[in-house]
């Protein structure tokens, strides 16, 4: 039977469009099919790693090994735990000649925790954009804009992705300086990257991503449902001369960079980010460091974002290690709930020497704020801070001796802190609801406040007071709104208040040279 023939009029141009957006996916599928596909599907070997590349650390390394040359699969879906210890371990015999790097190239790596070893670098592989843009001769030249929309791009990234698995996390001692876990009494899980008595560590990347997929983790932890301590990303211990830097850390289980009873610490170029109602998601936690350096990071965050510690009471006290000859420059904050530098809770074993500069905040709860309570004892003192700009604030200062929270029954509520020697200047602040909230503690006062050029303006609806002031004392000048009276006003013309040291500290000599990594096949 004949079939009827029906009359076809020529394509309209609206066809042809499609017809040629059409084919230019076609096109697309078999360049991609050539090469392997993407996301997760198998690359050929020129294109999965770089032959060779620079970089800049502290150390350079003379070896250096792949991932994948320890069967490692970046599909985000195979379990890497055991290769990753299996590469460090491989390395660590070249933790005295020369040291060793260990190459992670693009992928989805998924793997439990792991710990390094002294002389190594853990590299993480830069972003690595594939471009693909295609020129279709009808729409092109009269639709420009439909033509960027053709310019395909199938990002490479290294990424390392927190394992889901609970059996992957081996269960850890508290800190001694802390007695038991920060979420719930006993152990804790160990971190994402650990290790412990190490030398000369660098983990680094040119923006590679460690991403904690701590969803799960916040759920159980907001439910109860926890018996342990969250682990963190980065956990390095009683170590020296480290580097961490360069690498974007998104979605921690907790806190996301915890350098603890350390020294010679390096922290740069760090980008963090997690949801702001993520539960104590801190950004980069000094605790109980001596000589470290944090610059040039961008942080957003469900708590502070940067959180300085030194133990919980009775165990800080006890173990006796403050933080001290800290800097921290070019710092950018978004913590809706919480401070974008705090000093505490957990102070027991003193904070001293601290300098921050450059410090920019956009809605945050606080500026610097301290933290602490009768039963912490120890010390906060020597605490300079100048060149901040915060926008959409609660507070511009807050100091607290009434945060409350212990570990237990046993500490000492006669073990009073010591607040001294804080110093605020040049801060310019806008959409404050508050000026200040600084409250001592009864007959243990916070003492040698000074705050000088300071203009604060207020928000839309600020609060009727805007100092609230009791047991401090201290001195003001040049500061807008007018300060409470425990803070003696110098006048405006007292430019001379509140200095900033203009000495240099030992880890501003600490300074990063030029590497190169160089492709070895084992």
């Amino acid at each position: 039977m004949q079939l009827p023939i029906t009359s076809v009029s020529p394509p309209s141009k609206v066809q042809k469009m499609v017809r040629g957006l059409f084919f230019a996916v076609v096109i697309i599928g078999v360049v991609m099919s050539k090469l392997g596909g993407v996301n997760g599907r198998k690359l050929p070997r020129e294109l999965e790693e770089e032959e060779g590349f620079e970089y800049n650390a502290i150390s350079c390394r003379g070896h250096s090994a792949s991932i994948t040359d320890f069967g490692a699969v970046g599909d985000g879906t195979t379990s890497n735990t055991k290769a990753f210890q299996a590469a460090v371990d491989h390395l660590r015999q070249f933790e005295s000649d020369g040291g060793s790097l260990l190459y992670v190239p693009p992928g989805k790596w998924l793997t439990g925790s792991f710990n390094l070893t002294s002389h190594f670098t853990l590299f993480l592989h830069k972003d690595a954009n594939l471009h693909f843009r295609l020129h279709i001769s009808n729409p092109c030249p009269r639709h420009p804009t439909l033509c960027s929309t053709l310019r395909y791009r199938f990002p490479r990234k290294s990424v390392l992705l927190f394992e889901q698995d609970i059996n992957e996390w081996p269960l850890i001692d508290p800190l001694p300086s802390y007695g038991r876990g920060r979420d719930a009494p006993g152990g804790r899980y160990s971190s994402l990257i650990s290790g412990s008595k190490l030398t000369d560590v660098v983990i680094t990347g040119d923006n590679g991503t460690i991403d904690g997929q701590g969803a799960s983790w916040w759920q159980a932890f907001k439910k109860g449902h926890l018996k342990h301590t969250r682990p963190y990303l980065i956990e390095l211990m009683y170590s020296d001369t480290i580097q961490i830097s360069n690498l974007t850390l998104i979605n921690s289980p907790s806190w996301n960079v915890h350098p603890v009873y350390s020294s010679n610490i390096l922290i740069q170029g760090i980008t963090i980010s997690a949801p702001v109602n993520s539960p104590n998601t801190d950004g980069i936690n000094p605790d109980s460091c001596t000589n470290t350096r944090i610059e040039d990071c961008y942080i957003v965050s469900g708590d502070d974002c940067v959180a300085v510690k030194s133990g919980w009471d009775e165990y800080g006290i006890s173990f006796g290690m403050p933080t001290k000859q800290l800097v921290v420059r070019r710092l950018t904050c978004i913590s809706p709930t919480s401070a974008v530098i705090a000093l505490g809770s957990e102070m027991s074993g003193g904070i001293e020497d601290v300098r921050a500069e450059d410090i920019v905040a956009i809605d945050s709860e606080s500026g610097v704020r301290i933290k602490t309570a009768p039963g912490r004892g120890g010390f906060v003192k020597d605490i300079y801070v100048k060149g901040m700009t915060l926008h959409t604030m609660k507070w511009v200062f807050w100091m607290t001796g009434n945060y409350g929270s212990h570990p237990d029954s046993h500490y000492d509520p006669n073990a009073l802190p010591t607040i001294q020697n804080i110093n605020y200047r040049d801060i310019v602040a806008e959409g404050v609801k508050m000026a200040a909230r600084l409250e001592g503690i009864s007959g243990d006062p916070f003492t040698e406040i000074c705050v000088s050029n300071v203009t604060i303006s207020m928000a839309a609806k600020p609060k009727k007071i805007q100092w609230a002031c009791t047991n401090v004392s201290g001195i003001s000048s040049g500061v807008t709104p007018k300060p409470c009276d425990l803070l003696a006003d110098q006048g405006p013309e007292d430019a001379r208040e509140c200095q900033f040291p203009t000495d240099t500290l030992p880890i501003d000599e600490i300074q990063v040279q030029k590497c190169s990594y160089k492709k070895q096949y084992l």
